[in-house]
């Protein structure tokens, strides 16, 4: 449904929003998709065809028009495996991070590079999913406070359909890098400032508890496409331009770790990966060949 709502109907809208249905041509669906093609894969045009056919067909149905235009149009190929995703260097991300200080999407720019969690996982993520390790047991942040050895988070949850993480193998526990704890700390107080009444600025008796970690201004979901947004805003402030989307802070996550020599069994289970073909095919541009991990290590040693 996210695919439908913000990619196909969004750019459906730009193309064809001011067109009146009863003047609409073939020639202008087909121009529509062919800009659509020009940025997203294949299987998103069609996609894109098949809900335009679809409201069209009931158009006709109902006498609004006589013939169903987009039906004669045959849907051109779009870009091989959609637009391809990059990874940030290590001195990009340090000024992403620099650049988000303050920001409303700080604590989640940190968790996202640091810790690898997919952008739906990040959405979905609760408080009482953010726990320390107290007596040999996991107990949530809320309740025990940031200023443990060993804070993690349950992803156990997507902003997917269901709720449920993309497989099985994505849901997992990972242990926080500090710079995340310290993040989501100044997080959580940035939170509370929002649901005080006596704030002007705050949400007040506006404020909905979810129990959501990244939150908009009144405790709702965060939508992906103003996290796009926001994210935007700040990689162009970075001076990295806006070409960058979240999702690719995971593969930044990957980048790194793999060119500081994890193995990719590793790097697959932080992922939230069934198999190790997964990381390799889907990263294979952020991983680094193993076979010439050996070589490196004995320049090292050796010098």
């Amino acid at each position: 449904m996210t695919v439908y709502r913000n990619t196909i109907a969004k750019a459906l809208r730009e193309e064809l929003g001011t067109a009146e249905l009863t003047k609409l041509t073939a020639g202008a669906v087909q121009k529509a998709l062919a800009n659509l093609a020009a940025r997203v894969s294949t299987r998103t045009v069609q996609m894109a065809h098949n809900v335009l056919v679809r409201a069209i067909r009931h158009a006709e149905r109902d006498d609004l028009v006589g013939r169903n235009v987009a039906a004669l149009v045959k849907p051109p190929k779009g870009q091989r495996g959609g637009r391809p995703s990059k990874s940030l260097t290590l001195e990009q991300a340090v000024a992403l991070m620099a650049a988000a200080r303050g920001t409303r999407l700080e604590a989640y720019v940190i968790l996202s590079l640091l810790s690898g969690v997919r952008t739906e996982e990040a959405r979905a993520l609760r408080w009482d999913h953010v726990v320390a390790w107290i007596g040999g047991q996991w107990r949530p942040v809320a309740e025990a406070g940031f200023d443990h050895e060993q804070v993690a988070v349950f992803v156990w949850r997507a902003e997917r359909a269901g709720g449920d993480t993309k497989t099985p193998e994505s849901r997992r526990t990972l242990a926080l890098p500090r710079r995340c704890v310290e993040a989501l700390r100044e997080h959580r107080v940035r939170q509370a400032g929002d649901r005080q009444a006596g704030d002007r600025f705050a949400a007040g008796p506006l404020w909905q508890d979810h129990g959501l970690v990244f939150a908009s201004a009144v405790g709702t979901p965060m939508d992906d496409h103003n996290v796009r947004r926001m994210f935007r805003a700040i990689t162009e402030g970075a001076g990295l331009g806006t070409g960058w989307v979240p999702r690719e802070m995971r593969h930044t996550f990957v980048s790194l770790l793999s060119a500081r020599g994890v193995p990719v069994e590793a790097i697959a289970l932080l992922a939230g990966h069934n198999q190790t073909s997964t990381t390799e095919l889907v990263y294979r541009h952020q991983i680094v060949p193993a076979l010439t991990r050996g070589a490196e290590v004995m320049d090292e040693i050796f010098g």
